[in-house]
């Protein structure tokens, strides 16, 4: 009841919401190795929490992470593209979920190298993750999780 009343609240203030506006932004492409395992286990990961992953398997990761301005030092297992952003490596949904709705005037954010215990990864978490920011400089953190 109070859902199709949220629903219909816009409708009613005259307001033009498209339906599929919530759907737009769960929408993401992820690049990885065909052989890559954990890989999947993060896009399955992102899938449980509401995103629609369509998964690109390439053997040219580097091309990918060049194409989307990934710097060497920021890459992770693979390349995930939602709307204008690159999510690099394992990164936790809380913080993909932060950097779409704060919407910054970066290019992504990465979480380099392949962390045990990252979303996907399995293992006990050992330490705090740095997420960074890709963009232009010296790499900034996004967040410490």
């Amino acid at each position: 009841m109070i859902r199709a009343l949220l629903i219909l609240l816009p409708v009613a203030l005259g307001l033009n919401v498209p339906a599929h506006a919530a759907e737009m932004t769960k929408a993401a492409t992820m690049y990885k190795n065909p052989q890559c395992g954990c890989c999947t286990g993060h896009a399955e990961y992102l899938r449980r929490h509401g995103y629609k992953v369509k998964v690109v398997e390439t053997h040219d990761l580097v091309g990918i992470k060049k194409r989307y301005g990934v710097p060497e030092k920021l890459e992770g297992c693979h390349t995930l593209v939602i709307g204008k952003y690159v999510v690099e490596g394992h990164v936790p949904i809380k913080h993909i979920e932060r950097l779409l709705t704060e919407k910054p005037a970066i290019k992504g954010i990465s979480l380099p190298g392949m962390p045990e215990g990252s979303p996907g990864m399995g293992g006990p978490k050992r330490g705090p993750f740095t997420i960074y920011e890709i963009a232009p400089g010296q790499p900034k953190t996004f967040a410490v999780d």
